[in-house]
């Protein structure tokens, strides 16, 4: 057991989700007085607080007052640093960390390495990937973190390397993580109501580099690359031919000038372009991340193809629905921001583009000006959608646009409808709202899942 941990403490828990409740759980177990401290009052919250009193933890809901023999508190990464009980416990000197830090104190001896990656986007299909490369491998990897299980538990669990997904609030309360490889896929504007400058967020993903002991980096990506400068040794993966010292594509194929034996008169192949599923280039960067994380934990070329080959994705992200009168329909409802959006859009030459939800903030300009030439036509809906017509109107001025007002369940015909009628063969479909699903949706799937059956109807009409 790591040196940090010292049973008999008083532990205090912000928050009783999946991540507080996991840690509350550690904490018990291993000797620790917890106390968490629970905003919200509802139905779910009751029926944790159920179970984790069976183990002797106490929770308070509604809130509370920071216990007064509090030596430790480990908040929830959707808590802002701003949040009175968070301002009250560095007030008093009681150490905030993360259910992630906590993962990495309590440890066992001997622990399986980590494999760590953050970014704007992409994180999920990344370490996803990274894990059926993995397991290609031989070796016994799991997917934990931002995705996956709690990693508090996961430590724990037998696996011979764990593959994490950090957000930028996790590596916020995350201070002495040393993983054995980390990556940063790309950095954009994004929560900055959260972090209060975009510097700051960047600042949070940095991070990861702190301690790692290979740092991985998206050489295309100005500031990705600007946060692994500081690093003599750093490895960028990039979509065009690799420099020594990185990953990259030649022709066809994607090839490692980085963990060879002589990177500057040597390559190896990886794997080819066509291994890449769904292809489209940032999906092509999440690949060359996850096998250079993979080789830096030395796994060797072929299972890189092997796992790229056996990897499945997830639905929404850049998903062919159906081709429907020479038009081809794609699903990219993940892409809740407009630099996830940016990079779906990069993928077709004339699009039909459905967006709009909940810009959160977002500026949708440079998108806007970016894809404006691929535009044949647009279809918007959700709260946001006339911030993204103004700015259509600014910088595509020449784009047909249509509003599909309204928060009914039938929305997503409409839009689906009108898109159909922009739409000449060739052209695509593309759902990448670019937005928050939240206005009108559960989730991104169910705006996804809504506008493939909408698809699939006009495809019966």
């Amino acid at each position: 057991m790591s040196e940090h941990k010292v049973k008999g403490r008083t532990v205090c828990v912000a928050g009783a989700g999946v991540s507080g409740a996991a840690a509350a759980r550690v904490l018990a177990a291993g000797g620790d007085r917890v106390v968490v401290l629970e905003d919200a009052d509802g139905e779910r919250q009751r029926a944790a607080a159920a179970g984790l009193a069976e183990i002797g933890v106490e929770v308070r809901l509604g809130g509370g007052e920071l216990p007064e023999d509090t030596e430790l508190l480990v908040t929830s990464p959707g808590l802002r640093p701003t949040h009175p009980l968070l301002v009250r416990a560095r007030e008093r000197g009681v150490e905030v960390i993360g259910e992630v830090e906590l993962a990495w104190r309590l440890r066992p001896a001997e622990a399986a390495p980590w494999l760590v990656l953050t970014g704007t986007n992409g994180k999920t299909t990344t370490v996803r990937m990274l894990t059926s490369i993995l397991a290609a491998a031989g070796r016994r990897a799991v997917a934990v973190g931002n995705v996956g299980d709690p990693v508090v538990e996961a430590v724990r669990g037998g696996a011979d390397v764990l593959a994490v997904e950090l957000s930028s609030f996790q590596l916020h309360w995350s201070h002495r993580l040393a993983p054995q490889a980390a990556a940063v896929l790309n950095v954009a504007p994004d929560h900055i109501d959260w972090h209060g400058s975009l510097d700051e967020y960047a600042k949070a993903k940095g991070r990861v580099f702190e301690r790692a002991g290979t740092v991985v980096y998206n050489a295309d990506d100005e500031r990705a690359a600007r946060l692994a400068a500081p690093y003599p040794g750093a490895v960028g993966f990039t979509l065009d031919v690799p420099r020594p010292g990185q990953v990259g594509v030649v022709e066809d194929l994607l090839v490692d000038r980085a963990f060879v034996a002589d990177p500057v008169t040597t390559a190896e192949e990886l794997a080819q372009l066509s291994d890449v599923r769904p292809f489209a280039p940032h999906n092509v960067a999440n690949a060359l991340a996850a096998a250079a994380l993979a080789r830096a934990h030395g796994v060797p070329a072929h299972a890189v193809r092997q796992g790229l080959q056996d990897f499945v994705p997830d639905p929404h992200r850049i998903a062919h629905v159906a081709r429907v009168a020479g038009v081809d329909y794609v699903d990219d409802s993940k892409a809740t921001n407009p630099h996830a959006a940016a990079a779906s859009l990069m993928t077709y030459e004339s699009i039909v583009w459905v967006a709009g939800g909940q810009l959160k903030g977002a500026d949708i300009g440079d998108l806007v000006r970016a894809a404006a030439p691929r535009l044949r036509g647009a279809v918007l809906l959700g709260a946001d959608r006339a911030l993204i017509h103004e700015a259509l109107a600014r910088h595509a001025p020449n784009v047909p646009v249509l509003e599909v007002p309204g928060q009914d369940t039938g929305v997503m015909d409409r839009v689906v409808t009108e898109a159909a009628r922009l739409a000449s063969p060739g052209d695509t479909v593309l759902l990448a709202p670019a937005g928050a699903s939240l206005d009108m949706f559960t989730g991104y799937g169910a705006r996804g899942e809504a506008f493939a059956r909408a698809v699939r109807r006009l495809e019966g009409a």
